[in-house]
């Protein structure tokens, strides 16, 4: 054996796993496809929200929190209704646990902090039992998601310093290898050095081949973000078509192979028809790979467009029901809509997801994160607003819509139409009480500390000119997460066909749907996908200790 255990993906996942192994005395082996730039994989870009039930941070912000409440949450946003859902279930109730408990003590033991402003995603607006969060429980790490990999990447280091871990950057897995019906190693080519920047393609010329064997291999290879021909092929019709045009969240590399290697090898892959995909996608105008979007994270105040002028149903509000909302836009004919907002809302409400677009947390700089409590926009949000392809930025509606029309090249939409859904909710502004729900929910969400003092702008007319100028943004689907995937016993041992642990082989993170082959069922509750890196690595890596 070159090793005790093999780790295919050197993200968040598997670096998780890789350190528990280490720490209980096994020999590690990390093979990635990508170039050592690229360490750390997807959870660099991310805004680094942890999902985490009644925290300190959540009780100074004056929320009432419980594992009995998140699990309600949960469950009525997973959707849980299949015979495949037994171990995804088993996963979800082990994880709220986790995130109600020992979670933050884990991570504050290991150096991570926290912004202290907690956040409020999906917000639902379907009832108690319905898809949601009922509080804020979105908790963004100081330092973003470097943040959140640095004291992984750091232990791992060290455990390679000391012999315990070796790292093979640009060793590609084309197969696992079994003997006996148990998996016992991979084999694969390795990849002549490149030495592009993260995120960036890299060369897939080969310069030989290599061979590996091991008493356990874990796939931690992520899932199919990047790919969107299997995005498409997969893509549910409860969600209408694909869009023609869609977004990537994740470079190219993020393709799925290791999911088909795997069933090859006998493993079981489920719910593939589950992903998450955001609808509030922009063109990044400084790309890094093909098709690169980043998605905004918006307050809920904007007035919310079809690619025809029409408002959006209740409750379809900015942030309240990512999956509910794309699946109404698809079944509009049209791969975009709109949000139309003034220059007040977008100083206030809009912040950009990822690490890139947050230099000032990502940064760990506290003089510059102040700075966001200044008039205007946060720097990254006021560069797209003047560089971005989707902004449209004007003094009236009828040089608004000109503008939107301008931008798709179609006149889909008719100024009349537009305004009249303008003055229509600016009329429900003339009262704290209204009929109008998203307004409802405007004043409902001031009420929260958090996002009275950073995340909600004062209730007003979009047509009130101290509030201008409008402000129109083309939203496009970008493409994020792989919701499904292999199927895990709490172990993290995958299971074959017969629903049996295959021997030797094992799952963590995106590839295992985050845990048992889709913990989060149909729908996230956002902070969670980080967090089932977390939790599914460490699982796995206990239980892989434990056993070889």
């Amino acid at each position: 054996m070159d090793a005790d255990v093999i780790v295919i993906g050197a993200g968040l996942a598997g670096l998780v796993a890789a350190d528990a192994a280490a720490q209980a005395g096994k020999r590690v082996i990390i093979v990635e496809q990508e170039p050592e730039a690229s360490f750390g994989g997807q959870a660099h870009w991310s805004l680094g929200g942890l999902f985490l039930v009644d925290s300190p941070e959540q009780r100074r912000m004056r929320v009432r929190d419980s594992a009995e409440l998140a699990w309600q949450d949960w469950l009525g946003t997973a959707g849980f209704d299949r015979a495949d859902d037994h171990w995804p279930r088993e996963w979800a109730r082990a994880y709220v646990d986790f995130a109600a408990g020992e979670k933050r003590s884990w991570l504050h033991g290991l150096g991570l902090r926290f912004f202290p402003v907690v956040g409020w995603a999906e917000r639902g607006g379907y009832g108690a039992t319905g898809p949601g969060n009922s509080v804020p429980r979105f908790h963004i790490t100081w330092g973003t998601g470097p943040g959140v990999l640095a004291p992984f990447v750091q232990r791992v280091r060290d455990a390679a310093a000391r012999g315990r871990i070796e790292l093979r950057f640009r060793h590609r897995v084309d197969a696992l290898t079994t003997t006996g019906g148990a998996v016992d190693g991979v084999r694969g080519a390795v990849l002549e050095a490149s030495d592009v920047a993260r995120g960036e393609a890299s060369s897939r010329t080969e310069t030989g081949e290599f061979t590996l064997r091991a008493q356990a291999v874990l796939v931690a290879s992520g899932g199919i973000g990047g790919n969107q021909d299997l995005i498409r092929k997969n893509w549910p019709s409860r969600m209408g078509d694909p869009p023609e045009h869609m977004l990537s969240g994740v470079p190219a590399h993020v393709d799925g192979r290791m999911l088909g290697i795997s069933e090859q090898a006998g493993a079981r892959l489920i719910n593939s028809d589950r992903m998450w995909h955001y609808v509030e996608g922009i063109d990044n105008y400084d790309p890094i790979w093909p098709r690169h979007g980043i998605r905004i994270l918006p307050g809920p105040s904007s007035l919310w467009l079809d690619a025809r002028g029409n408002r959006l149903p209740v409750p379809l509000y900015p942030g309240f029901d990512t999956l509910g909302t794309l699946a109404h836009l698809r079944g509009t004919g049209y791969d975009h809509s709109w949000f139309v907002l003034t220059h007040k809302i977008i100083e206030r409400e809009f912040a950009l997801s990822g690490s890139e677009q947050n230099p000032d947390i990502t940064g760990k700089s506290v003089r510059d994160t102040l700075r966001r409590a200044r008039p205007g926009p946060p720097g990254p949000v006021e560069a797209f607003t003047r560089k971005g392809a989707d902004f449209v930025v004007a003094d009236t509606v009828g040089e608004l819509v000109a503008g939107m029309n301008d931008r798709t090249g179609e006149k889909l939409l008719d100024a009349e139409h537009v305004e009249a859904e303008i003055v229509a909710r600016d009329r429900e502004m003339a009262n704290p009480y209204t009929k109008d729900m998203q307004v409802t929910v405007i004043h409902g969400a001031r009420r929260y500390l958090g996002d009275k003092l950073v995340r909600v702008a004062a209730p007003h007319r979009l047509l009130d000119p101290k509030a201008g100028p409008l402000i129109a943004v083309r939203l496009s689907v970008i493409s994020r997460k792989t919701l499904g995937g292999l199927e895990t016993d709490l172990s993290g041992r995958v299971l074959g066909t017969d629903g049996q642990p295959l021997p030797g082989l094992y799952a963590a993170g995106e590839a295992a749907g985050f845990g048992g082959g889709g913990v989060h069922g149909y729908r996230a509750l956002e902070g969670t996908f980080l967090g089932g890196c977390l939790f599914s690595g460490r699982q796995a890596g206990r239980a892989i200790a434990a056993a070889v």
